[in-house]
């Protein structure tokens, strides 16, 4: 889908999904850190929550790819067009 025209710079796109990923590490260290009163038992599980949840997105995209549910019969798919980013 990230091939596909859209309103936005892809990026864009990419800078939303870094700072959303830093936004909810920083969110589970914090929580961690409250939880435990440790520093470093809070970055470990900071750490190992950013590797899990990349590994647990990928598979549950792979899981809806493979569901027809919800999507309509006939319905056109978007065509890939090159990137419209700015010549530098």
């Amino acid at each position: 889908m990230f091939l596909f025209d859209g309103q936005e710079a892809h990026s864009r796109s990419l800078a939303k999904a870094i700072s959303w990923r830093i936004l909810g590490s920083i969110d589970t260290f914090l929580l961690s850190w409250l939880f435990t009163r440790s520093a470093k038992a809070a970055g470990a599980i900071a750490l190992t929550e950013v590797l899990t949840k990349m590994v647990l997105y990928y598979l549950h995209e792979r899981a809806w790819s493979s569901i027809r549910w919800g999507i309509r019969a006939g319905h056109p798919q978007p065509t890939p067009v090159a990137s419209q980013e700015p010549a530098q």
